[in-house]
This record gives C-alpha cells, sequence and structure tokens, in this order.
C-alpha cells in the first residue's frame, strides 16, 4: 500500500521520520505554495532560501531514486496552500495513507488533523525527533513546577546528552559561564569574515522568481549568499569552529557598527531548516575544546544557545499554545513603527540593526533582543505587530522559535513565562556592549534634553507605567526604588520627553 509522505519546507533533513521506511510506490510531496509565503510579507532572502532549500533537498532525493512530486510555486495547476495540494495529489495518486512529520507551527498542526477527513485517508503524523527534547521530555520536566527556567532545564539537557560533563559535575565545575560572555569588542579588533556561498544555477532560479512574485516585500535579495544545501551548511559551521569559536565567547553579546555576523556561528537558519543537527554541532564544538582549540567559555555559550535555549524555547511553544499567542501582560498597544520596516531613523543603534536585517535577513540575539526588542518593550508596541515582523524580517525564524523569543523574552508579554524579568535598559546598557553611540545623532548621555537618547527617557517611562507590578519582582525593584528617589522634577522631566517620543511615534515621525 502505497504512502502520500509530505516534507515541508524546514523539514530538509535526509534522517526526518516521514522519509523513514519508504516502499516501492511511496511518493514524496513537496510543494512551494502563496500561502506560506505571504502569510506574514516575508524577507525575500528567507523565501529564496527555504525554495532553494527545497529544491535542492528534493533533487537529491530524485538522485537517491526516491519518487518525488514537487511543485513549484509558478507552477499553473498549484493551488498555492499545503492543503489544496495535498488534496490535489491525493485525487491523482490515491495512496493508501498520508505520511508527515509533524510542523513547527500550531497553525499548520491545525490544518493537517482536518486531513484525513478532507482527502478520505489516514494521515500519520509522526515526531519530529530531530529536536534534543521531545515534547514529552519537556512537559515531564516542566510538570509541577511554579516556573519553568531554562537555566535548569539546561542543566537537564547537559546530563541527559553527556555534554560538558565530568562525571555527573558539569565541566569546569560551573554550569554556566554567561558572566565571561559580555566584553564590548576591542578598538582594533575585526571580527574574521564568515565563509560565504555564491548563489548557484537553481538559487539564481528561484531569486528572479522571488524578485518578480515579491516585489513588495522588505528586504534586499541580492546579497543572498546563505548555504542552502546540507554540504554547504556543514562547510559554513566548520568556518566557525576553526575561525570564529575561539572568540566567540568574550564577545557574544557585543555589537559592532557594519560588524552584523560579528563572531557568531551563523548556523540558526540553517538548523532551523534541517541541513544541519543539532547534536551534531553541540559534539563539534565540545571536541573543540577537548582538543585545546577554543575556551570553555565559548563552547559552553555556544552549546547553551542550541542544548538550552533553542530546545527550551520549542518546549515552552508548544506547551503553552495557542493561547500563548493572546497574551499581552503588559497591555502594549502601540502600532509599530514605519522605520522598523525600512530603517530610516536617527537612532544610530535602530538604524545598524534594522539596516543589517534588511540587507541580510540576519541580526544576532543580542541586537534582536537588547535593540529592536528593548525598544519595542519600552515604547508599548503591540506584541502581534512585533511578533509579525521579527517572524517575517528573520531568515531563521519560524514561528515555534520566534514567538516565545519576541513574546516572551523581548516583550515580557507572556508574563514571566519565559523570563523572570523583562529586559528593560536604557542607553547606557548600549553604549556598553557597541560603539553605535558614539556617532549617533542622539546624546546616550542624556536623558531629558532634546537631543537626548530615546533610550533613556522611554526606559524610566516605562518603568513608572509600570511600577506597581514590578516592585514585586526582586529583580525590578531595583529601578522602580531609583526612579521613586528621583527628585520630582527630574520625573517630570523624563516622561514629559517619553510622552513627546511616544507621540512622535504615533504620528509616524522618523524619530
Amino acid at each position: 500500500m502505497s504512502s502520500l509522505r509530505l516534507i515541508l519546507g524546514d523539514q530538509c533533513s535526509r534522517g526526518i521520520a516521514a522519509l523513514r521506511a519508504l516502499a516501492p510506490g511511496d511518493v514524496v510531496l513537496m510543494a512551494e505554495v502563496m500561502g506560506e509565503c505571504t502569510y506574514v510579507p516575508h524577507h525575500p532572502q528567507k523565501i529564496v532560501l527555504v525554495l532553494s532549500a527545497m529544491r535542492h533537498f528534493a533533487a537529491a532525493l530524485t538522485a537517491r531514486g526516491v519518487a518525488v512530486r514537487y511543485v513549484r510555486l509558478d507552477d499553473p495547476a498549484n493551488t498555492q496552500s499545503l492543503t489544496g495540494e495535498v488534496l490535489r495529489a491525493v485525487a491523482e495518486l490515491k495512496p493508501a495513507r498520508i505520511v508527515i512529520t509533524e510542523p513547527g507551527e500550531y497553525r499548520v498542526l491545525q490544518d493537517i488533523k482536518a486531513w484525513e477527513d478532507e482527502a478520505g485517508v489516514p494521515a500519520d503524523i509522526l515526531e519530529d525527533d530531530r529536536f534534543l527534547a521531545s515534547r514529552a521530555f519537556f512537559d515531564a520536566w516542566a510538570r509541577g513546577k511554579t516556573q519553568l527556567r531554562m537555566e535548569f532545564f539546561y542543566r537537564e539537557m547537559r546530563r541527559a546528552h553527556s555534554i560538558l560533563m565530568e562525571g555527573d559535575s558539569p565541566e569546569g565545575g560551573k554550569w554556566n559561564y554567561d558572566s565571561e560572555n559580555r566584553k564590548r569588542l576591542p578598538k582594533g579588533v575585526t571580527p574574521p569574515p564568515p565563509k560565504r556561498f555564491p548563489p548557484d544555477k537553481t538559487t539564481r532560479e528561484v531569486m528572479a522568481l522571488v524578485a518578480e512574485k515579491f516585489p513588495k516585500h522588505y528586504g534586499k535579495l541580492g546579497n543572498f549568499d546563505y548555504p542552502v544545501t546540507a554540504r554547504d551548511a556543514q562547510a559554513g559551521f566548520a568556518d566557525f569552529l576553526a575561525h570564529r569559536l575561539r572568540d566567540f565567547g568574550d564577545w557574544q553579546d557585543a555589537m559592532a557598527a557594519d560588524q552584523p555576523s560579528m563572531f557568531h556561528a551563523l548556523v540558526s537558519a540553517p538548523l532551523n531548516l534541517g541541513l544541519l543537527e543539532p547534536l551534531a554541532l553541540c559534539r563539534a564544538a565540545e571536541a573543540a575544546y577537548r582538543d585545546g582549540a577554543a575556551p570553555l567559555n565559548a563552547v559552553e555559550g555556544f552549546i547553551r544557545q542550541i542544548l538550552g535555549w533553542r530546545e527550551f524555547i520549542r518546549g515552552i511553544y508548544w506547551r503553552h499554545m495557542p493561547e500563548y499567542a493572546t497574551r499581552n501582560a503588559l497591555g502594549a498597544t502601540r502600532a509599530l513603527p514605519a522605520f522598523y520596516w525600512t530603517g530610516d531613523t536617527h537612532m544610530r543603534c535602530m538604524a545598524q540593526a534594522i539596516g543589517q536585517t534588511l540587507d541580510y535577513a540576519y541580526a544576532h540575539h543580542i541586537q534582536r533582543l537588547m535593540i529592536t526588542g528593548n525598544f519595542a518593550l519600552l515604547a508599548g508596541l503591540h506584541p502581534d505587530q512585533v511578533d509579525e515582523w521579527y517572524l517575517a524580517v528573520y531568515a531563521d525564524a519560524y514561528e515555534w522559535v520566534e514567538m516565545p523569543n519576541t513574546r516572551g523574552m523581548a516583550l515580557h508579554a507572556d508574563g514571566g513565562v519565559v523570563g523572570s524579568k523583562p529586559y528593560a535598559a536604557s542607553g547606557a546598557y548600549i553604549n556598553r556592549m557597541s560603539d553605535y553611540c558614539g556617532a549617533c545623532h542622539y546624546d546616550v548621555a542624556d536623558a531629558a534634553g532634546a537631543r537626548a537618547c530615546p533610550f533613556n527617557a522611554l526606559y524610566w517611562d516605562f518603568i513608572a507605567r509600570h511600577a506597581e507590578r514590578f516592585e514585586a519582582n526582586p529583580r525590578m525593584a531595583m529601578p522602580v526604588r531609583s526612579l521613586r528617589k528621583m527628585p520630582p522634577e527630574r520625573v517630570r522631566a523624563l516622561r514629559a520627553r517619553a510622552a513627546w517620543l511616544l507621540e512622535q511615534i504615533e504620528r509616524g515621525a522618523k524619530l
């Protein structure tokens, strides 16, 4: 009895569950559909990345003798939805069943659950075991806990997979070297450029198609050089191990003008597509430490991002959806400013973070959290609009990883599910961790003047707006006390400056 085996765009993994037990007569379905390209206005490079990876993966399957039904975006018969293409394939091929690995997004899972009735054949949804913590494992760990904290989950994952362990103890005597990952990049230090992957013929064809079909989507297309095959993704990771891992730990949180990638691995996009395996990345980084090629703070910091944070975020997403997508604990209502889509702002840090996002569909985690995310938090931007922006503009963004990072970590809209405190900061943090402020239009040392850094007044206004909530939070009580010790005229000046800034945002001013 033949099966129709569906592979989604972020499932370009040779070992994916839906491809196991392939039998004669089975057909693999892969479909490029407009619905998945436009449910948010995805960055053109993100669309190219997914479609090109899909085409390369389909070609590799075909070369292995697998029967692949591949539907291109510009196929006149394309229904332009996943459900439509599954129903069309079932009607034409008459398989005995549909087989699919569980998707990464809740909305897609709801569609899949309806396929049995719509198609009239059984639909087997298989666990996505490319992740290192199954949903059952995460739920068992979370059960009975009043708070879920990544640090303790991470320790369980280290033990479960015997990574950076000395028996039952962590390598080096500490679980976490985050305190050693916060150095500012010194003057004269230039990060080595990462390995690039010029588009091949297949990718160039996809780029032309995307340019034609999505001319109004924000973001540049011509800079595209992401790896689109497992082989190239491995080469990119090997380049990180050889040239950047050693220094990644010290400057993991640092930011520098016109240095978009710093010492980062750039593995999140191919990893989330399925081109890389998370455990293999962790083992390779651990081996670099054992071989003396990289220090412990660098290797532990890298492994924590994958084994700890990535798995924790996915667990949070599936444990709390769909209700999580409606959370707005701080009551944020302001519309997303237009400069998030254009980068046209006098705030140099925002212009740098957004500008490189439009150029490369990439910004590293501190730029996302402490620049664009921090501004959205302080300005009270609506979580729905901020969610849409992050999901649209980053090549590595899928809802399971984007939403808890945005709505939870950056905006604290989940009320503390992901993090115990909002990651709010004034311009002082940005000045400490970057070189953005020196040449900025605004004065980072000023808070209330006409050219004062917007982050400063907005920070204190944010604390004032939510003082009653924050004074009960041990990690936020200190700024509330500091605010209450300020002279009343100082508080009035800060809040007047903040009110003016927020009015400019609502008017659509450049800021």
